[in-house]
């Protein structure tokens, strides 16, 4: 019985990948996905851009690229396709309603992303209508979010990093190999479970959302607990946008620096743009490169967390002190990672410049949609009062301070690189 379970792991695992390149194919052999506006400003803009019978046809075409998708991995994998069928298009609906609410213009100045939209009405629609078992376990939370990841890979080109120089490399592998095991260690101090405590140290060094799925992702995490590690980072993220730059103009940090500064702590891309803007354009330029380099990171940071995690975390089933085999490693080990690093490497020097421009933008689109579907999906499974229960203030507190030790350490590394 155990070896069924195994191999339908496996199974599941490349069939993600098999989805994920599937849709990148696609792409680059000129099928055109759809690409829906969800951008509006006033009531009027709503009903004549958003809800007009183009843009509706646009969202229409993207649900079944969606739904062909989700189906056929259902198929794939053995489960039953009927509940798929009729959970992915509610799913779908609750997302693309996050979509329109973040696409506000408004709302888009405060830079909440679509995934906290997403996340909360979930936990609406959860915690206010009773929802059958079937539909829970229908949920494909994992699938969605691993998907999304390997589109991740097209979007880090590691030649854009090369061109724009070494100093941004340089000072982000710093800050995500220092500020990870920082993070870390004030977790374990302050007695937070050890998944819990990788998804929120991910989230903090690395490249706050994206790192937290990965992470999760990695080590098989619960859904629970990266939802509030998500929750978590984009609020903080808000604040810090705010109030960084204009405390780096009290301070008469160079533009350099306080790019550098911006781009090494805030933790949502969106929010570094945003601070980036308000200091000026060379402050924009690098904090974009800084955070970009950090996401390059992504895939060897998956890597050698669920590697770590392989060798540190034992199934009870697996008494003694036995190191793990390289075959064990390979069954354990997320393949969405490979799908990552093999999509990153092959838009990055196998494809030309001009196929990647082409592609990139619809990608993009389908890749964040996966995501907020994920994050629609694990607020439908999560119950509210889990979320927020009062022992979840140990994490939060470690995550601040972590956010403080970044702060710290990215600023003077700034200093000494671009000062």
């Amino acid at each position: 019985m155990q070896d069924i379970k195994k191999t339908f792991v496996i199974t599941e695992d490349w069939t993600v990948v098999l989805l994920g390149f599937a849709l990148i194919v696609l792409a680059i052999a000129g099928l055109s996905f759809p690409l829906p506006s969800y951008s509006w400003d006033g009531f009027e803009q709503l009903g004549t851009k958003i809800l007009s019978g183009s843009n509706l046809l646009q969202i229409g075409g993207v649900f079944l690229v969606t739904f062909i998708v989700a189906v056929a991995g259902t198929m794939l994998t053995g489960k039953p396709i009927r509940n798929m069928i009729i959970v992915f298009p509610v799913v779908f609906i609750l997302t693309i309603l996050a979509l329109i609410i973040a696409g506000n213009k408004t709302i888009e100045e405060t830079n909440f992303e679509a995934v906290i939209f997403s996340l909360a009405i979930g936990l609406l629609v959860s915690n206010v209508f009773t929802l059958p078992e079937w539909f829970r376990k229908t949920l494909s939370t994992e699938m969605f979010v691993k998907i999304g990841l390997i589109l991740l890979g097209t979007s880090i080109i590691f030649s854009d990093v090369l061109k724009a120089g070494t100093k941004g490399m340089i000072q982000a592998t710093l800050v995500v190999i220092s500020v990870w095991y920082f993070a870390y260690w004030v977790c374990k101090k302050m007695k937070v479970d050890q998944e819990l405590s990788m998804m929120l140290s991910s989230a903090v060094a690395i490249c706050g959302v994206s790192a937290a799925i990965a992470t999760a992702g990695a080590i098989k995490g619960d859904s629970k607990k990266l939802s509030y590690v998500v929750s978590v980072v984009l609020i903080t993220a808000v604040p810090m946008m705010i109030f960084m730059p204009y405390i780096a103009k009290y301070f008469g940090f160079s533009e350099a620096v306080t790019g550098a500064w911006l781009g090494g702590t805030i933790d949502t891309t969106g929010a570094v743009v945003a601070s980036g803007s308000v200091v000026g354009e060379e402050a924009l330029k690098i904090s974009t490169i800084v955070k970009f380099s950090q996401n390059v990171l992504l895939g060897l940071a998956a890597f050698a967390i669920s590697v770590y995690w392989t060798y540190t975390k034992r199934d009870s089933a697996e008494a003694g002190y036995e190191k793990p085999t390289l075959k064990m490693i390979w069954e354990r080990f997320p393949k969405f990672v490979v799908g990552f690093i093999i999509a990153s490497l092959v838009f990055s020097f196998l494809l030309s410049p001009e196929t990647v421009a082409t592609v990139k933008k619809p990608l993009k689109n389908i890749q964040s949609l996966w995501f907020v579907l994920a994050f629609t999906s694990i607020g439908l499974e999560t119950n509210f009062k889990e979320l927020f229960q009062l022992n979840s203030l140990k994490p939060l507190y470690a995550f601040l301070l972590a956010q403080l030790f970044n702060i710290i350490i990215t600023l003077i590394i700034a200093f000494f690189l671009f000062s």
